[in-house]
């Protein structure tokens, strides 16, 4: 078999593996008494559609996955991560996109350096580009987790003074996170459904407001969690202490703003200088591959393999610097 057919094989590969992530199949399980419980809030048709995006039938495969790395250390942090950018897979779905998206991005890279020089430069640009292709879906999960938390957190501070002034109203702390999971927009209505339809599953409110912790990691929700179980072990005033824990999230949430635009200059540094050198290392092995192709022999390479790691510390460095905490 030569190169060209190994390379077509993969593409057709990792086309199959895309195609099995992206379908996000599962299969529906539910006693009547559970759909019983569920009609309060919804079908249970209705809730599978919501948790996966319309009617779907089991993925195969994506269960083999899941039952082989069920229990491992890493299939929790995983989870964790896929709840807390909202995305509806699980995790043996989202192994076969990263794998399919490797496979991908070792094809395409082996092409493409294989188009300009030796076979054995396109095996190495197909392995950066398949370590690239392994940490995109990984990179996207996370970048959408932290805009999905600072989302939430921007509506925190509006959502804790509803919450006050439902409870000084008269309302129960479930009533009143019903209110909100119907009139609160996006993340934050979508995140205390689920507290509600885990409270009507019989899971306590405390237990489900450490859930919703554990799915937004923030300080100031843990303000507000913090709050509720302490009014649920020795009683007060909650919708006081709303009030004030309202006042300080949006004190805070004004103080981050403020300083993310003084130091977004400062961020927008650290990226540009941080790409300069990889993109015009890319355009001289365009223009001039065998210009560059010299630095990859020893002991020359030693001086590519030390740019990298410098560019990257550097960059580590500078993020470290405009990350300030309040």
């Amino acid at each position: 078999m030569d190169m060209v057919s190994f390379v077509v094989i993969l593409i057709l590969l990792a086309a199959a593996m895309l195609a099995y992530g992206l379908a996000n199949r599962r299969e529906r399980v539910a006693t009547p008494e559970l759909e019983e419980r569920l009609e309060r809030f919804g079908s249970y048709d209705q809730a599978i559609a919501e948790a996966t995006g319309g009617n779907r039938t089991p993925n195969i495969v994506a269960q083999q996955v899941d039952r082989a790395v069920r229990g491992k250390s890493f299939t929790e942090t995983i989870s964790t991560g896929l709840a807390r950018a909202d995305l509806r897979m699980t995790v043996g779905e989202f192994l076969l996109m990263r794998g399919g998206s490797t496979a991908a991005g070792f094809a395409i890279g082996f092409m493409l350096g294989r188009g300009f020089t030796k076979p054995a430069v396109g095996l190495l640009v197909g392995i950066v580009i398949a370590f690239a292709g392994w940490m995109l879906p990984q990179w996207y999960v996370a970048r959408r987790a932290r805009q999905r938390t600072q989302h939430f957190v921007n509506q925190l501070g509006d959502t804790v003074v509803l919450m006050a002034n439902s409870l000084r109203a008269g309302y129960s702390l479930l009533q009143t996170m019903e209110m909100v999971s119907r009139e609160a927009p996006a993340p934050m209505s979508e995140e205390f459904r689920r507290v509600v339809r885990e409270v009507g599953l019989g899971i306590s409110a405390q237990d489900s407001m450490a859930h919703l912790l554990r799915r937004v990691p923030s300080e100031d929700l843990d303000l507000l969690v913090t709050a509720i179980n302490i009014q649920h072990e020795v009683g007060g005033n909650l919708a006081q202490i709303l009030d004030v824990i309202g006042e300080t999230i949006r004190e805070r949430v004004r103080i981050k703003g403020e300083v993310r635009v003084l130091t977004s200059q400062q961020s927008i540094s650290g990226y540009v200088i941080s790409g300069l050198p990889i993109g015009l290392a890319g355009l001289l092995f365009l223009i001039n591959p065998n210009y560059e192709m010299g630095m990859l022999k020893f002991p020359w390479v030693c001086m590519p393999i030390a740019g990298v790691i410098l560019i990257t510390a550097g960059f580590v460095a500078m993020r470290k610097i405009v990350q300030i905490d309040i």
